[in-house]
């Protein structure tokens, strides 16, 4: 009796794991794959390769990292991003007073210099197109121009204030995001070359100047009719009759001749 209930026992036990082995099974199947995990931000590469700590705090007091992190969250066809990070002995080597003499608008612009928009991995940097164009905005003469030049594992970075050394081997590539190690701060020159002199005029403006002079010169006649008038003034105060006073003068006369003759008849 004991051996027949162990066995209806078993049985019960072997039906109900039959019963339940698909079900777990199918939920196993169907469980969701993890999600991708989230890219690195700008603030954790560099946190995480140390000697950075002038660089994030600009990041972080102009919004900047905030403003890299969004960038890259946005859609893939942007291009990305490229940062250039000046390490701790960089901002070590500043002459006193280079940044503490910014507005903080100026430090926005600084720390955007160094950001370009778009990925560029090593093997891209000996063809990009120079003046590079940086977040900082117009690359023209005197504002934000940023100029590289590849020479075999470095690469030279100028930007008409100072001239720097990139590592082609990046901190951190990604997909959207390339981070790069450069040797000093690059300042740009909008914020710290001399000033850009004017540019010389045109030779059609060159010409236009030239002829105002004549232009000038031809409304002199009303100069030369008040002289003349000052003339004729000056000759008859020295004795000169203009003609037609002494035509005047003369017919005066005659009539005065013919009266005394009428009243002598």
């Amino acid at each position: 009796m004991a051996s027949r209930l162990a066995a209806a026992l078993l049985l019960a036990v072997v039906a109900l794991l039959t019963s339940v082995a698909p079900l777990a099974c199918g939920q196993a199947a169907s469980a969701p794959s993890p999600a991708p995990a989230p890219p690195k931000t700008i603030t954790a590469i560099l946190s995480k390769a140390g000697q950075f700590t002038k660089f994030l705090q600009l990041l972080q007091s102009t919004r900047e990292a905030e403003q890299i992190t969004n960038q890259l969250k946005g859609k893939p066809s942007n291009g990305g991003l490229t940062v250039f990070a000046p390490p701790d002995s960089a901002f070590s080597a500043l002459p006193a007073g280079t940044l503490n003499s910014l507005s903080d608008q100026q430090k926005t612009s600084l720390v955007q210099f160094h950001v370009v928009s778009a990925a560029l991995p090593a093997a891209q940097l000996e063809t990009v197109s120079n003046p590079l164009r940086t977040q900082a905005g117009d690359t023209g003469r005197g504002k934000y121009p940023l100029n590289l030049t590849a020479d075999g594992s470095s690469v030279n970075v100028s930007t008409g204030v100072v001239n720097a050394t990139l590592d082609a081997t990046p901190l951190y590539a990604g997909d959207r995001l390339v981070v790069y190690q450069v040797s000093k701060v690059l300042l740009p020159w909008a914020l710290y070359g001399p000033p850009v002199p004017a540019p010389a005029p045109s030779p059609a403006e060159s010409k236009k100047k030239k002829k105002a002079t004549p232009d000038a010169v031809a409304d002199a006649p009303a100069a030369e009719t008040a002289a003349g008038t000052t003339t004729a003034s000056a000759a008859a105060r020295a004795g000169g009759t203009p003609a037609g006073v002494r035509a005047a003068s003369s017919c005066v006369v005659a009539l005065a001749a013919v009266a005394a003759l009428w009243w002598a008849i």
